[in-house]
């Protein structure tokens, strides 16, 4: 999925949890590697659908807002560094950043000596990507459904990308990350920190009319989730909000034991 990041709150609503996800379907482009095909309608979930929608109608805007989303992040650049190091250490299993949007993560860890390649449920975003990062990979798929054989990456990040994805389906996303991983590989991620029923639906974004669900959680239940899929966490740091923001950020560094 697309990486959320800060949205401009621009005609969103906050709806209960129980409320119906998302938009329409509409038929995907592009033909995924790597990562299990989101264009097969019949088999995508609402939300996912809903969410490469919405990051298909803003991708252009979205690069544009956001040149380099890591710039002005010194202590997330940090986080990311030492993500990298942990990762070049165990070996040269390759690294996924799913939820890459416009490949500023997967960037930085090119430059970091670490083999990764992006995978983002948006047709337009993946191509974006690949036009302002042509030395590296990306590829079109769900973080819900990676299509890849099991132990075989050495680490995964999805930063403020988990925030689309509902409470029920996480479970399944956090074990799916667990079968992909080697034993000893990592797992970051980020989000906004929030209570439980903080549930926001952005209908439109950059001028564009979208339906796109943001789900906020506590450092506690998603770190949770992710020691019921069968992993360990390592880290737990808390960031203040970005100026242009209300909510604090929280990192999870969790571990596929050996």
């Amino acid at each position: 999925m697309a990486r959320g990041g800060t949205p401009a709150y621009d005609r969103g609503y906050v709806v209960r949890r129980s409320d119906p996800v998302g938009a329409k379907p509409r038929a995907a482009t592009g033909t995924p590697i790597g990562c299990r095909s989101v264009s097969a309608e019949t088999e995508t979930p609402d939300f996912v659908r809903a969410t490469r929608n919405a990051y298909d109608a803003i991708a252009a805007a979205y690069a544009e807002a956001f040149p380099d989303g890591l710039a002005d992040r010194p202590l997330d650049r940090a986080l990311i560094t030492a993500f990298g190091e942990l990762v070049r250490a165990a070996g040269t299993a390759p690294v996924a950043d799913v939820g890459s949007g416009p490949g500023h993560v997967t960037a930085l860890l090119h430059a970091l000596g670490v083999p990764v390649f992006g995978v983002d449920v948006s047709p337009r975003m993946v191509a974006l990507a690949r036009r302002t990062h042509p030395e590296l990979r990306f590829h079109v798929g769900s973080m819900t459904s990676l299509d890849l054989p099991d132990r075989t990456l050495g680490g995964i990040t999805a930063l403020y990308s988990v925030i689309h994805v509902p409470d029920d389906h996480l479970p399944a996303t956090f074990a799916g990350f667990h079968r992909v991983l080697m034993p000893g590989g990592h797992v970051l991620l980020s989000f906004q920190s929030g209570e439980e029923d903080d549930h926001l639906r952005l209908t439109e974004r950059f001028g564009q009319k979208i339906s796109l669900d943001y789900y906020w959680r506590t450092p506690d239940t998603v770190a949770a989730h992710l020691t019921e899929a069968g992993l360990s966490i390592e880290a737990r740091v808390m960031l203040e909000p970005p100026k242009d923001a209300t909510r604090p950020r929280a990192y999870l560094l969790a571990r596929r034991p050996e």
